[in-house]
């Protein structure tokens, strides 16, 4: 399993524009084959400080997302969105259990 999270600053005049785009793309990307789980969260103290969380089955699923036409679209909406450079990584998980 790939699972990818990070953080992103979005303007706050841009907000409610950013809900809407990331309403959008997690819609759509839920459907792709291989997506286990794809959200957007807002951070607790900061409304403007968005966590991104994805799983996936497979690297090949998550490649196969990047060339999808709404991560196209999305892609060219962040510009206007994010207030600055965010950070988002990948592990690649080989085991999970409940705690």
């Amino acid at each position: 399993m790939i699972i990818v999270s990070g953080v992103v600053p979005i303007r706050p005049e841009m907000r409610e524009t950013a809900v809407q785009a990331a309403l959008e793309m997690a819609r759509a990307t839920a459907a792709e084959q291989g997506c286990l789980v794809y959200r957007f969260y807002a951070d607790l103290e900061d409304p403007c400080l968005w966590r991104i969380y994805e799983e996936w089955e497979t690297a090949e699923a998550l490649a196969a997302h990047f060339e999808t036409p709404h991560m196209a679209l999305f892609r060219q909406q962040l510009p206007a969105l994010v207030a600055g450079a965010g950070e988002i990584w990948r592990y690649e998980v080989s085991a999970a259990g409940r705690i």
